[in-house]
């Protein structure tokens, strides 16, 4: 009798109770690495203690409302846990991402960790197999990868072999793979920078802006799929074809000859941000390759969208506005550095813009909304191509005594920017960007054979630059004189007045990025080996951990778990020492002891007997610096980049045996080191392996001398104290 109620009232409520219940299958199903963009949104406020996305929010500010480690509780500060998650023969750039208590990150190879984040222990583990001889297409050693996304119960990552990857963020467990590389004439290409997830998509640019055929893109994905939602070129290819999209057809305009014989550049190989409030994806562009705009486009115009930030809708993949930073790049002055989205009061009125110092040495703060220029200001004084940026016309001054093509010379900003990818902190209360930047000068020149021909070969493997190579640039440089004295700052910088309101001298010309802290504390991880944390408001240092390894290029996030705020760092490794790359996280009272180990310089060993023409030493300098000095090294150039290839120096008498094989028939392709079968000539090997030789009998006679006048010092001591 009474069932009949109960039954009515269990259908009444059925829906309900069916709702709950899928909706807890769901939760379950997606509770670990369930990132929402809401939940994005709201982490400053509602979980500051998370660091969701590459800029900690979608923001990128990388500003922290942390307050436990303070400038009263700095000296506390210890190492709690560090993890080994690479190799030395790579550079740790990743920023990890906390989320729910789980640390994700990637290693140079692009293999994602999922680590405890309160003891580095490891969860599991996923590696994409990359494919290692895709070392020959980059630019800048070899391997490195700038982090992982996570959004939806998936994390995602971009290979080094240039494929966008879901894997399940509890288990580990691949959800799919996609080739990023479309077969249209161009190369293939790495990815490098860390991809982007919101509004139900992923996205994701690409590298190797000039390694051979390249021509810019990024390319929406579907989180759930990995189908493209769309594609935005971002230069024009040949247009006796069709153009993809209008833009195309704008900026085709601006670029003269053949252009897209060459490709052009204008890669997106790191920064993406996504801007909830208009629904838009600002992209960071890169330089021309080749870089010379002479050999590029000649008789062209601005080169669009070379060296500019695009602003592009995320629903339609159409262009809302573009602000070009640098027109006609001619210096690899790229605009692909991180952004950050901020409010500022501007003409008696607050204003949402996107700050960026980008490589040229200005720093910009731009309308988000329409991309007006409001602010174009210098960040450094050691700029030489430009006296400075017309606020009339939004565009740069360039400097007409500074013209490399008719006066090869020294010119500041070098193609290393003055300031580069590393991560900048803003602080929106204070209107303050934090930032390391460095004056160094490059040697800018035209190839030889475009001077003496008027004709330049794009160079398939290897880097195609378009500037002096080998004994050619030697010659120029020493006709014009010794390099100017480089020197690196940190500083916190006022976009609208274009002051510091504090800056200091770096002992490293080359560092890793910052994070600021509400506890008035600024991290920054340096390229001696040093992470430093100082006060926000005067600069100063109030501690520092000498590391085993380099910061060289590595980025620093803070995040908080069970009660404990943690910072954490990338620390490249360290081949003397054999220690691999690695993360370390430190907290208030964290007791680990890292032991540091005497580092012993490498001497160089016995090296092979018999005589090389100087032609030959020549030729194999020439090759060597086109086709190898990426990963390993310039020798008797100096070089931007941080070298963890091997030193070919070094080489035993067993490599030098075994010389072809590893070159040209690719025997330790496994290991990163590819084949150049179709770059470099059996007679072309034995020309590189000439001038090594060479170099190495210098390297080594310089090691006798040096350690002859060592023990003299020594011996003049002990005589002293006697």
């Amino acid at each position: 009798m009474n069932s009949y109620p109960k039954i009515g009232l269990f259908l009444k409520f059925a829906p309900l109770f069916l709702a709950l219940i899928c909706k807890t299958i769901w939760a379950a199903d997606i509770l670990q690495g369930n990132v929402t963009d809401s939940r994005v949104i709201n982490s400053p406020s509602e979980e500051p203690g998370s660091w969701l996305t590459y800029g900690q929010n979608f923001k990128e500010q990388r500003f922290s409302e942390l307050t436990q480690i303070n400038t009263d509780t700095i000296a506390r500060l210890g190492l709690a846990w560090t993890a080994q998650i690479g190799d030395y023969n790579m550079r740790m750039q990743g920023t990890p991402l906390v989320v729910d208590g789980v640390m994700y990150v990637s290693n140079g190879w692009s293999v994602i960790y999922a680590l405890d984040a309160t003891t580095g222990e490891e969860i599991w583990k996923y590696d994409p197999e990359v494919d290692r001889s895709y070392i020959r297409l980059a630019c800048c050693g070899p391997a490195h990868n700038r982090g992982v996304a996570v959004y939806e119960g998936k994390v995602f990552v971009g290979t080094f072999d240039g494929r966008l990857i879901a894997v399940n963020a509890e288990t580990g467990e691949e959800v799919w793979d996609v080739d990023t590389w479309i077969p249209e004439g161009l190369g293939r290409f790495n990815i490098t920078g860390a991809p982007r997830a919101a509004a139900g998509k992923v996205y994701i640019g690409q590298g190797s802006g000039e390694s051979g055929h390249r021509r810019g893109y990024v390319t929406a994905y579907d989180a759930d799929t990995g189908e493209v939602s769309w594609r935005f070129f971002l230069v024009p290819g040949d247009p006796s074809q069709p153009f993809e999209h209008p833009e195309m057809e704008l900026a085709a305009q601006t670029w003269g000859g053949e252009w897209w014989k060459y490709g052009g550049g204008g890669t997106a190989w790191n920064s993406l941000v996504y801007d909830e409030e208009f629904n838009s994806l600002y992209i960071g562009v890169g330089n021309g390759a080749p870089w010379p705009r002479e050999i590029r486009s000649p008789g062209g115009g601005d080169d669009l969208f070379l060296s500019a930030i695009v602003s592009v809708d995320v629903e339609t993949g159409r262009m809302n506005w573009y602000y070009q930073t640098t027109p006609g790049d001619n210096w690899d002055y790229s605009s692909a550095m991180d952004m950050a989205l901020g409010e500022i009061e501007f003409g008696g009125e607050m204003r949402k813009v996107v700050l960026q110092a980008p490589k040229n040495g200005f720093f910009y703060v731009i309308d988000r909304e329409d991309g007006e220029l409001l602010r174009a200001l210098p960040y450094t004084e050691g700029i030489d191509w430009a006296t400075h940026v017309d606020m009339e016309t939004g565009r740069p001054v360039e400097n007409p005594d500074v013209v490399y093509e008719s006066e090869p010379q020294w010119i500041m900003p070098a193609n290393s920017g003055a300031h580069n990818w590393e991560p900048q902190s803003w602080d929106n209360e204070l209107g303050l960007m934090y930032f390391y930047y460095h004056d160094i000068a490059n040697f800018y020149s035209l190839d030889e054979g475009f001077v003496e021909t008027g004709e330049y070969e794009i160079r398939e493997r290897g880097l195609s630059l378009g500037w002096g190579e080998g004994e050619y640039r030697r010659r120029l440089i020493e006709e014009a004189g010794p390099r100017p004295e480089s020197q690196a700052y940190i500083g916190a910088f006022d976009p609208i007045t274009g002051g510091y309101k504090w800056r200091h001298e770096l002992e490293s010309d080359y560092n890793g990025g910052v994070v600021a802290t509400r506890g008035g504390l600024l991290f920054h991880p340096e390229g001696t080996g040093e992470f430093s944390a100082r006060d926000t408001d005067d600069g100063e240092i109030l501690w520092r951990y000498n590391a085993p390894g380099t910061f060289r290029s590595t980025s620093v996030m803070t995040y908080q778990v069970g009660g404990d705020q943690y910072v954490a760092t990338m620390m490249n490794g360290n081949r003397a020492i054999d220690l691999g790359g690695t993360v370390l996280a430190f907290k208030l009272d964290g007791n680990l002891d890292l032991p540091i180990s005497d580092i012993v310089q490498a001497t160089v060993p016995e090296l092979p007997d018999g005589d090389f023409g100087v032609d030959q030493i020549s030729e194999g300098d020439d090759i060597y610096h086109a086709q190898c000095a990426s990963c390993h090294g310039g020798i008797g150039i100096p070089n931007e980049v941080a070298i963890v290839a091997p030193d070919l120096r070094l080489m035993t008498l067993s490599t030098h045996d075994e010389m072809s094989d590893i070159v040209i028939g690719g025997s330790r392709a496994d290991r990163g080191m590819p084949e150049f079968r179709d770059a470099i000539t059996s007679d072309q090997l034995e020309s590189i392996r000439a001038f090594v030789v060479e170099q190495a009998r210098r390297l080594k006679e310089f090691q006798e001398q040096n350690q002859e006048a060592v023990e003299s010092a020594a011996n003049e001591e002990a005589l002293n104290r006697a």
